[in-house]
């Protein structure tokens, strides 16, 4: 873990090591009791392509699939 403070203009500079660990563009996140940085890919496209890179389904099968389970989770 490590600590970071924001400067006289509002400005948090995070630690070297998680810059280069994380990249330096992240969303942040709004949660209840605070917020979190989500690290941005430098391409979010290729990012996905990894990420579904193992599902076999077609978008569309996966869309299917997803309105199917939320009716069934509704009782329709």
């Amino acid at each position: 873990m490590s600590d970071a403070t924001l400067d006289d203009r509002g400005r948090l500079t995070l630690p070297k090591e998680l810059r280069e660990r994380y990249g330096d563009r992240d969303h942040i996140v709004e949660l209840y009791d605070g917020i979190e940085l989500v690290p941005v890919a430098d391409d979010p496209l290729d990012a996905l392509r990894d990420e579904f890179d193992d599902v076999e389904k077609t978008a569309d099968g996966l869309r299917d699939e997803a309105c199917r389970s939320t009716l069934d989770e509704a009782g329709r």
